[in-house]
Formats: structure tokens, C-alpha cells, sequence
């Protein structure tokens, strides 16, 4: 049918003639769509078909431009089917058979997200403490995190006050973790890897279930006993300190005296081996110079054994404190007791042995006679 049959164009004369009537233009629209009566009311229900079906384009055409929608850099667009997925879109415009055949849902896939926990965990030895953990975390597969875990429209929950499988997790690993170590390690030096075993734990479990979630860091805020016992935990805490000083200060003094003791040890060990070294070499020198004696003993005995008498004689009189002269006049022996001389002297100055001159006799003294060191036999 022509748009200007029966009499033109509907919308130019209503414009012509005025607002129309509204009654009229749903009653025409009306007619157009489930027909017409015979009669003068053909040419009003033909026109009334042409008004509907405009409108059922338009509003088709809505519809299909409500299918089109855009996935920033950041984002991916996970297209479903009948709540059924289909397919994933990358960053950019993209366009879907609109609802109710298709959705989308726009996931943020390089964004880093974060939840808190703060819980009472029960320790392996059987103590409650009180813990403080932050978790970031991002995602890996857009289509894992919105079908294979719970509520994950819940991402902007920090503080895990509904349920979701990231907090689930969390709990789970930090109860693992807690209850496989005492409450000393887990408050004092342990705190560094407890997170870290937390963090293993939950890539496990996240990647068992196919979650689609890496997990970034896990941070242990604070760790502290229940604060009923907080007295009691500061005085233990005081008492750990007080025992750390004692060793420290115990060990600084082991640091100072054991050095000089190893090095009394080296020293004496040095000399033993030093002494050792002299006497071998004292008893070689002496075997060989037997050796050499009897070899000249062998040669010529009795000359051999004058010199070894007389060199015996010296030796023990160079060592002794008493010495015996001859007179020049008579054929007396004088004895002269050195060593109560050498005992009187040395209670007043240094004791020195007075030097017997053999010519004008002793330096210390004034004799009427001349000593002489006899010599000989």
C-alpha cells in the first residue's frame, strides 16, 4: 500500500489540521495490526498498519542497538547465551544478540583487587591468637572467575563480610597454616613466613577449583594475643627479652675469652714444638758428635782421653763458686770462699764475681801473694 493512498500522508494532515486525537491513534493502530472491518473502514484500518509497523521497526531497531557495547583495555567481555557462555571479546567495541538471547559481563581482568580478614585462630600448642591478614590479588581468566567461583559481583567486599570464595579460601589456608605452627613462632620471627606459606596454600586450593585467580601478596598486618591475657603476654614477652640480653651478653663475653684462650693454646703448642725442635736437634747434635769422638777415640786413645779429662775439669770448675789458686811462695793451697763474698756483696749492690788478675792478684782485695789458675794436672 502506498504511504500517500487515502488522501496522503496520515502525519502531514494531522500536522495540518492539528494535535491528533490519541484515542483514534491507538484505535487505527489497533485495526492495522489485527485487521480491518468491511466497508467504509478498510481505508482506516490499511492506514493503521502502516503507523504499527513503523513503530514495531523502531523499536526493533532499539532493541538491536542495545546489543552493542564497549570492553576497555583493562576489561574483558564475556558473552553468554542463554546464561550458557560463548565466547570472550577483547578490548574494543563489540556487539551482542540483545537480552534476553545474549548478555555480557564486563570483567576486569589487569586490576589488582584486595580483601582483609582479621580472625581468633587456635595454634598447635594450643594457644588463641589473633590475626590481621590483607590478600591482593587479580585475575586470570575472566570466564573461570564468573562461573567457577561464588559471588564474584562481590569483588568490591574488602572486608569479606559476605560469602565469597576468596574469603572461604583465606580462612581455610590461614587455619592450615596457624595450626601447624606454636604461638611464639607465629608472633616473633615466624610472621614473614606464615604469610608466605598462606599465599602457597591459597594458589593451590584457588587453582584446584579453577578459579582463575592469582594471588599477588599476602600481608600479615598484625598478630597478638586475646586481650585478656594481654598482661600476662607482655610479662612473658618481657621475660624472653631479659633471656635474649642474658645470651647476648653471654656470648659477647665467650667472644672476648675465647679468643685469648685459643690464643694461649696456639702459643703454648708453638713452644712445645719449638722445644721439641731443640731437643731433637740438641740429641742429634750430640749422637754425632760422639760419633765424631769415637771415630777420633779410635785413632788415638790416650790423647783422646786427656783432652775429654781436661775439658770434663773445666767444665765443672767454670761452673763452680769456689776456686782454688796457688801461692807463688810455698807450696800451700789457699781457699777462697767466692760465694759468701758473692752472698755479702749482693745484700748491698748487684753481685758481681771479683776479677782475678793474673799478675797483680784480686781487684777486690789486697793479698801479699799472686793467684794463679793452675793449670794442667
Amino acid at each position: 500500500m502506498a504511504w500517500n493512498d487515502n488522501g496522503g500522508n496520515p502525519w502531514q494532515r494531522n500536522a495540518r489540521q492539528g494535535p491528533p486525537d490519541l484515542d483514534d491513534l491507538f484505535g487505527k493502530l489497533f485495526r492495522r495490526l489485527f485487521g480491518s472491518g468491511r466497508g467504509s473502514g478498510g481505508g482506516s484500518g490499511r492506514k493503521w498498519s502502516v503507523g504499527t509497523g513503523s513503530i514495531l521497526l523502531v523499536l526493533l531497531i532499539l532493541w538491536l542497538l542495545s546489543g552493542f557495547y564497549i570492553v576497555e583495555a583493562s576489561e574483558r567481555g564475556v558473552v553468554l547465551r542463554f546464561g550458557k557462555h560463548d565466547r570472550t571479546t577483547m578490548p574494543g567495541p563489540g556487539w551482542h544478540i540483545p537480552y534476553p538471547i545474549e548478555s555480557v559481563e564486563v570483567v576486569n581482568v589487569t586490576g589488582n583487587r584486595s580483601v582483609e580478614k582479621r580472625t581468633t585462630m587456635l595454634t598447635q600448642d594450643e594457644n588463641i591468637v589473633e590475626l590481621k591478614f590483607s590478600v591482593q590479588y587479580r585475575l586470570k581468566n575472566a570466564e573461570d572467575y564468573l562461573f567457577n567461583t561464588e559471588n564474584p559481583d562481590i569483588a568490591f567486599d574488602r572486608a569479606c563480610r559476605f560469602k565469597s570464595t576468596i574469603c572461604g579460601v583465606l580462612d581455610s589456608a590461614i587455619r592450615t597454616v596457624v595450626g601447624r605452627n606454636n604461638m611464639d613462632f607465629i608472633l616473633r620471627e615466624g610472621r614473614a613466613e606464615i604469610a608466605s606459606r598462606t599465599m602457597v596454600l591459597m594458589q593451590e586450593i584457588l587453582d584446584s577449583y579453577g578459579t582463575g585467580i592469582e594471588i599477588l601478596t599476602v600481608n600479615l598486618e598484625d598478630s597478638q594475643p586475646p586481650n585478656a591475657v594481654q598482661d600476662a603476654f607482655q610479662d612473658a614477652t618481657k621475660a624472653r627479652e631479659d633471656m635474649e640480653r642474658f645470651k647476648n651478653e653471654a656470648q659477647a663475653y665467650a667472644n672476648e675469652v675465647l679468643p685469648q684462650a685459643r690464643g694461649e693454646a696456639a702459643r703454648m703448642l708453638e713452644d712445645a714444638k719449638a722445644y721439641r725442635a731443640q731437643v731433637i736437634a740438641n740429641a742429634e747434635g750430640e749422637a754425632s758428635r760422639f760419633t765424631q769422638l769415637l771415630t777420633e777415640y779410635r785413632k788415638a786413645p790416650e790423647v783422646t782421653r786427656q783432652r775429654m779429662y781436661l775439658q770434663a775439669v773445666e767444665s765443672v770448675l767454670s761452673n763452680a763458686s769456689k776456686v782454688v789458686v796457688d801461692v807463688d811462695k810455698g807450696s800451700n793451697m789457699l781457699f777462697l770462699p767466692l760465694d759468701r763474698i758473692l752472698e755479702q756483696r749482693g745484700s748491698t749492690r748487684s753481685p758481681q764475681s771479683p776479677s782475678l788478675d793474673r799478675q797483680g792478684g784480686s781487684s777486690s782485695g789486697s793479698g801479699s801473694f799472686t793467684p794463679r789458675l793452675r793449670e794442667g794436672r
